[in-house]
């Protein structure tokens, strides 16, 4: 158990960025699976849009520190290569 002021500190800040972080992960997963249900219903244009609204916040991801940028260059461009193969 912590027993600094300054180790009981950063336990309290890490349980709320952790809270932060999940949410944002969170929502980025869900801006993923709406991509993922339009490429499964084969409407392309639904895809691209979901696409297009879902690589700012992948690259938000990027900025906060919650994925790491090569995930995130890999997830998109595999999606863009599905969408455009539909």
């Amino acid at each position: 158990m912590a027993n600094t002021p300054q180790a009981r500190k950063r336990i309290r800040r890490n349980d709320r960025r952790a809270e932060i972080n999940g949410n944002r992960l969170s929502r980025i997963r869900t801006f993923v699976k709406k991509i993922e249900s339009a490429l499964e219903g084969g409407d392309k244009t639904a895809a691209a849009e979901a696409l297009k609204a879902a690589q700012p916040e992948l690259a938000r991801g990027i900025a906060r520190g919650v994925m790491h940028k090569n995930t995130v260059a890999r997830k998109i461009s595999r999606l863009t290569k599905r969408v455009a193969a539909l």
